[in-house]
């Protein structure tokens, strides 16, 4: 049995720990309710399909609540603290250079010691860092805590293609290789560097849960719309999420330097409806019935790639 003061000194703990949990609740909601707001004020036109575009120099259009905080977190509180630090650097180098030359200031001080000084660059850094941490930490573990997933989605890097498994407890039962489609083979409307033969369908509005791994060497999935970018390391399985709140195709690339094709093995996600997810899940489950990973579809993919820029 606990002490008494223990189970005191909890409770108190508890009751301090619970405003604080309640406001970061009503910030994730808040964001969330922005994100949904956008989505409905705008025309579906102003929503591009999750694609980078020339000249574009900020974050690709968020897709998901959880790219939306980052968006927040960077443009909130990175770019202002940023600004700061370097507006005051750079004042302080202009007073220095003014104050401090050889004309105005022929004879130097003898200054070796400043107390005051010392403690106030060390302590307001971490400060700054403190404030930074607060929310990133918070963020990060949304990040990384999966919530209770409605669909699991297994990817698999390889050289230099990507293996998604569908599990056969979610109506599934099927895996399938995405490779890209090479320049030489393009289609009106399939993108350069980014389309590929068989896009991954997820539903729209559910949690995915992402099982990511490799099969030679390391990969990195990387989605941006998604706010997802994960190591895909042989023999580990790591995992991730997204919940997309938008129809589209999103696209991604691997993220590490895993070999000579690295640039032709991109990652593209369709988001769809419900009842569209349900079509393609029967219509996948009798086209992929029979890639059972033999030799020939392998084979086929390794030519295919071969043929990749």
């Amino acid at each position: 049995m606990r002490a008494p003061h223990r189970l005191l000194a909890g409770r108190r703990a508890k009751a301090q720990l619970q405003p604080a949990t309640r406001r970061s609740n009503f910030l994730v909601l808040i964001c969330r309710a922005l994100f949904a707001g956008c989505a409905a004020l705008l025309p579906a036109s102003a929503f591009a399909d999750g694609i980078p575009l020339s000249g574009q120099i900020g974050f690709q259009e968020a897709a998901t609540p959880v790219q939306l905080e980052i968006e927040l977190f960077h443009n909130w509180v990175l770019l202002p603290v940023i600004t700061a630090i370097c507006l005051f650097v750079l004042g302080l180098l202009v007073y220095v250079v003014l104050r401090f030359n050889e004309k105005a200031n022929p004879v130097p001080r003898r200054t070796t010691h400043h107390p005051v000084l010392e403690i106030g660059w060390t302590v307001v850094p971490v400060m700054i860092l403190i404030a930074i941490a607060i929310p990133s930490f918070r963020l990060l573990t949304e990040q990384l805590i999966v919530p209770e997933a409605d669909l699991t989605l297994k990817v698999t890097g390889k050289q230099w293609y990507w293996t998604y498994n569908y599990p056969a407890d979610q109506g599934g039962g099927f895996e399938f290789d995405s490779v890209m489609i090479p320049p030489s083979e393009l289609k009106p409307g399939d993108i350069r560097m980014l389309s590929v033969d068989n896009e991954a369908v997820v539903p729209v509005g559910k949690v995915v849960r992402l099982q990511v791994t490799a099969a030679d060497v390391l990969h990195g999935f990387a989605i941006p719309s998604f706010g997802v970018r994960i190591d895909a390391v042989p023999g580990r399985l790591n995992e991730s999420w997204f919940k997309a709140e938008r129809e589209g195709i999103y696209y991604g690339q691997c993220a590490k330097l895993c070999g000579k094709d690295h640039s032709g093995m991109p990652i593209a996600i369709r988001v769809v409806s419900e009842e569209v997810y349900r079509t393609w899940l029967a219509e996948a489950k009798k086209k992929f019935a029979s890639a059972d990973g033999s030799q020939p579809r392998y084979a086929a993919n390794a030519a295919r790639t071969a043929q990749l820029p």
